[in-house]
C-alpha cells in the first residue's frame, strides 16, 4: 500500500514539474513580447492521509497559473495614461493654432495691422493724394482677407477634431468589445480547471485592451471572482456584468461650427472631465481653439467699432447722393439701443450736413439720439428716419429689409460729422468696415468703388488730415470692449497666451509622460520576465523533475524484489 502511495506521489511530482517548466518556457518565449505579464505556478502541499495509524503526506498539487501583477499599479497606470494623453491632445492642438498664426512669418496679422496703420500714417501726411487713398483701401482689403482666412483655418482646425474624435469613439467601442470577448473567453477557460496558460495569455491581451481604452478614455476595472472584469469610465458602466455600453457621438453647433459631443447612449451625459485622449480634444477643440476664435471675434467687433465710429464723423472728398445702411432692423419701431447692432448706440447726437454742390453752402442739422429712458419717447428707427426725413434737401427711407436709406435732392450731397452717439458707425453709415466680427468683416463697397469717400478730414477740405490722425491712433487707444486695453496690445497678449499655453500643455504633457515610465518601469520589474531567473527556476525544476523519476524507479525496483520473493 505504502509503494503504491510514493508511486502515486512521485508521479503527482512530475506532472506538477512538467506544468512548471511549461510555465517558465512560455514565460522565456515571450520575453520580449510588448505587454505580457510574468506567469507563476502556484503549488501548494496535496492533502495527507492517514494509513495504519500513521499521517502519510501526498506530495504536492499545483493550484493555478497565475500572473504576477500589482492591480493597484495598473490602476495608477491606467489612471496616468488618461491624464498624459490628455495633455498630449491640448499640447498637439496649441502648436497647430500656433501654425495657424503664423507669428514667426512675415503673412502673420500682427504684420497686417503694422502694414494697414502704415498706410493710414502716409495718407495723414498727404491726404489728398489719390494713389495713398486707394492703398487704405487695398491694405483694408488684405487685412480683412488675412482676418477671415484666420477665422476659416481656425473652424477647419475645429471641424478637423471631429474626424479625430470619431476615429478615437470608433476605437474605444471597440475595445469595449474586446474586452467582453475576453471577459467570456477567460471565464470559460478558467471554469474548466486547467493548468495551462491559455487563460494568461487571454488575460494579457484583456490588459492590453485596458490600457490602450485608459488611453482613450478615463476607465477604472474591477474584477470578479469569476474573472470578468467590471470596468466603469466616472459615474458611468461600460462594462458590468455581462453587460456593455458603447459611446455615441452626437453634432451640435458651436461657433458655428458642426462639432461632436461624446456621451453615453443610456443616459446622455457627456463624457467625464477626468481625462483620456478624447476629452483632450474636446477641450482643445472647444476651450483652446474655441476661446482664441472669441477672442479674434472680440478683436474683430472692437477694430470695426472703434475705426467706424471715427470714421463715421469724417469726411471724403466727395460728399453722398444716397447711402444706405449696411445694419438691418427687424423692428423698426424697437428703441435702438434694444436692438443689437455691431456697435452701441448712446443718448447724443449726429451732425447731418447738406451742401449744395454748385453753391457751395453747407446745411448743418443736429440730429438727436435720445436714448435717456425718460419720457417714453426714446428713438427707434422709425423716430430717426422723421426726424432727418423733416430736413431740407434730404429724403430717409427705411427699405423692405430694414435698412435706413439717405437720398439727397438732386444737386446736394450729404455728408456726417460729430457723432457723439455711435448711431452712424452702428447703422452703418459712412463706415469703412462693414461686418460686426471675424466671419463677416468686409469694406464699404461705396469706398472700395470710390476712395473718394475715403473721410480723411472733418470739413477743411482735400489737405485736412485731421480725421485720418485720429484713425492713425485707433490701435493704439484703449477699447471698453477690450477692457480698456489697445487693439494692438489685445491681439498680442491674446498670441503670448496661446505661447505660454503651448508651453505649459508641453511641459505637463512631459511630465505626465515621465511619471507614465517610471510606472511602466516598475511594472516591467514586477510583471516582466527575467531570463536569468526563468533559466534557474528551468534548473530547479529540472532536478526536481529528475529526483521524482528516480522515486519511480526505486519503487518500481522495489516492486521487482517483491514479485521475485
Amino acid at each position: 500500500m505504502s509503494l503504491t502511495a510514493a508511486l502515486a506521489t512521485a508521479s503527482r511530482a512530475l506532472e506538477v514539474f512538467s506544468t512548471a517548466v511549461q510555465v517558465s518556457s512560455n514565460n522565456i518565449a515571450n520575453a520580449n513580447t510588448p505587454g505580457y505579464i510574468r506567469e507563476e505556478l502556484s503549488l501548494s502541499t496535496e492533502d495527507p492521509f492517514k494509513h495504519e495509524g500513521l499521517i502519510v503526506g501526498a506530495g504536492v498539487k499545483a493550484t493555478a497559473v497565475r500572473q504576477a501583477i500589482d492591480q493597484f499599479l495598473e490602476t495608477r497606470i491606467h489612471a496616468t495614461n488618461s491624464e498624459q494623453q490628455a495633455a498630449s491632445a491640448r499640447e498637439s492642438i496649441y502648436v497647430q493654432l500656433e501654425g495657424q498664426l503664423r507669428e514667426l512669418g512675415d503673412h502673420d496679422l500682427s504684420s497686417r495691422f503694422s502694414s494697414f496703420l502704415a498706410s493710414i500714417n502716409e495718407v495723414a501726411n498727404q491726404p489728398e493724394q489719390g494713389p495713398l487713398r486707394n492703398s487704405i483701401v487695398s491694405e483694408g482689403e488684405l487685412l480683412v482677407s488675412d482676418i477671415l482666412s484666420l477665422r476659416s483655418r481656425i473652424d477647419q482646425l475645429r471641424a478637423d477634431q471631429t474626424v479625430r474624435i470619431d476615429n478615437l469613439v470608433d476605437e474605444a467601442n471597440n475595445l469595449i468589445d474586446e474586452v467582453a470577448d475576453l471577459n467570456l473567453k477567460i471565464t470559460k477557460q478558467e471554469a474548466n480547471g486547467l493548468l495551462a496558460s491559455e487563460a494568461g495569455g487571454l488575460r494579457t491581451q484583456r490588459y492590453d485592451a485596458l490600457n490602450r481604452l485608459s488611453e482613450i478614455i478615463p476607465v477604472r476595472f474591477s474584477e470578479q471572482q469569476s474573472g470578468n472584469v467590471d470596468v466603469y469610465s466616472g459615474s458611468e458602466y461600460v462594462l458590468f456584468s455581462g453587460h456593455r455600453q458603447h459611446i455615441e457621438t452626437a453634432t451640435v453647433v458651436d461657433r458655428g461650427v458642426d462639432i461632436d459631443i461624446v456621451r453615453f447612449p443610456q443616459t446622455k451625459n457627456q463624457l467625464s472631465q477626468a481625462g483620456g485622449e478624447i476629452r483632450g480634444v474636446i477641450d482643445g477643440r472647444d476651450e483652446i481653439l474655441g476661446t482664441f476664435v472669441d477672442d479674434l471675434d472680440q478683436l474683430t467687433g472692437s477694430l470695426i467699432s472703434a475705426f467706424n465710429k471715427i470714421h463715421s464723423s469724417g469726411e471724403g472728398l466727395e460728399g453722398y447722393s444716397t447711402v444706405t445702411s449696411t445694419s438691418r432692423v427687424d423692428d423698426t419701431n424697437a428703441v435702438l439701443s434694444d436692438v443689437e447692432f455691431p456697435g452701441t448706440i448712446n443718448h447724443g447726437s449726429f451732425e447731418l450736413k447738406v451742401a449744395n454742390k454748385q453753391t457751395g453752402i453747407t446745411q448743418v442739422e443736429t440730429i438727436r439720439i435720445d436714448l435717456d429712458g425718460i419720457g417714453g419717447d426714446d428713438t427707434s428707427l422709425e423716430d430717426l428716419r422723421a426726424a432727418i426725413d423733416a430736413e431740407a434737401n434730404v429724403t430717409a427711407t427705411i427699405t423692405t429689409t430694414g435698412e435706413l436709406k439717405l437720398d439727397a435732392d438732386p444737386n446736394f450731397e450729404l455728408r456726417f460729422g460729430n457723432d457723439s452717439s455711435g448711431a452712424l458707425a452702428a447703422l452703418g453709415i459712412n463706415t469703412f468696415f462693414t461686418g460686426s466680427g471675424s466671419t463677416d468683416i468686409g469694406i464699404n463697397s461705396l469706398i472700395k468703388q470710390n476712395q473718394n469717400f475715403l473721410a480723411t478730414g472733418q470739413g477743411g477740405g482735400p489737405s485736412d488730415n485731421r480725421n485720418m490722425l485720429q484713425l492713425a491712433t485707433v490701435f493704439e487707444q484703449p477699447v471698453d470692449q477690450l477692457g480698456g486695453a489697445a487693439i494692438d496690445d489685445f491681439y498680442q497678449t491674446v498670441v503670448s497666451g496661446v505661447a505660454q499655453g503651448t508651453a505649459a500643455e508641453k511641459a505637463k504633457a512631459s511630465g505626465l509622460d515621465q511619471f507614465r515610465q517610471s510606472l511602466l518601469s516598475q511594472r516591467e520589474q514586477f510583471s516582466g520576465v527575467s531570463l536569468d531567473e526563468e533559466a534557474v527556476r528551468l534548473i530547479e525544476f529540472q532536478q526536481a523533475y529528475a529526483a521524482s523519476a528516480r522515486v519511480i524507479r526505486s519503487v518500481d525496483e522495489l516492486f521487482d524484489i517483491l514479485v521475485t520473493l
